[in-house]
């Protein structure tokens, strides 16, 4: 399935590749849960980064909820399990280890895989001309740990990362500005979209002021991403994204 804008009466070839308005549309993807899932390596990397700096393999599960950001997970695993507010350089030593750890949990991990219909979208989305970037609560390092394993860096230029901001809406106009530096130009936010499988990256998408597509490849099935007010639903990424029927 071809994922085209329809061009204006009597534009020419040239013109629709040219055309900013009609062309040039960011598409940002969340990582966990919607590209790939690393099987549990991302819990796991926390577990050993707190067991070898305060002796409590901590369980994230327990103290968070899927979609926050790194730096908002390490604080709040930090206080629940050392009993305080970490300080910035107690945050910054956990995040580091975390980091070092999570190289080894990914590809160590027997449950990672990249989801259903993403090797063939993706390509897909660079040939029909999108400019494509991440949103993510992940810290740029662990965004692009996650996805090398999965050969998915290729595909993106830019993006908004957790190591940007603990807002998600932040994160993602940040991803948008960087989209801009990408193309050149100035993107019409009504021609551009963030993809997720949780609410928290719907009211990103629309804190930023774009639409948010939910896929239901994660925690969160379709109903309740529509609940949580997503411009659309898909069961996953198989079923392609709906660029020309919501944007053209």
């Amino acid at each position: 399935m071809g994922l085209r804008v329809r061009a204006r009466p009597g534009m020419s070839h040239h013109n629709r590749q040219t055309d900013p308005h009609r062309r040039a549309i960011a598409i940002l993807f969340d990582i966990d849960g919607t590209l790939i899932t690393s099987g549990g390596a991302g819990a796991a990397s926390w577990r050993r980064a707190f067991d070898e700096l305060y002796g409590v393999p901590a369980d994230i599960g327990e103290f968070t909820d899927t979609g926050m950001t790194d730096p908002e997970v390490g604080r709040l695993t930090f206080k629940a399990v050392v009993g305080h507010e970490p300080s910035a350089g107690e945050l910054g030593r956990v995040m580091e280890r975390r980091l070092h750890y999570l190289h080894e949990t990914v590809e160590e991990s027997t449950g990672y895989r990249v989801l259903p219909g993403v090797e063939e979208l993706l390509p897909r989305l660079i040939d029909d001309g999108f400019l494509l970037g991440l949103t993510t609560g992940n810290v740029e390092a662990g965004a692009h740990i996650k996805l090398h394993r999965g050969r998915l860096n290729r595909f993106f230029a830019f993006g908004g990362y957790g190591s940007d901001s603990e807002d998600r809406a932040e994160l993602t106009r940040r991803a948008l500005e960087r989209a801009e530096t990408v193309y050149g130009a100035p993107l019409d936010r009504s021609r551009c979209l963030a993809v997720g499988d949780t609410p928290h990256d719907i009211d990103a998408a629309h804190g930023a002021g774009i639409r948010g597509v939910g896929v239901a490849s994660g925690h969160f099935s379709v109903d309740q991403l529509r609940e949580a007010g997503a411009d659309a639903v898909l069961a996953s990424l198989e079923d392609g994204l709906p660029v020309e029927r919501r944007l053209g």
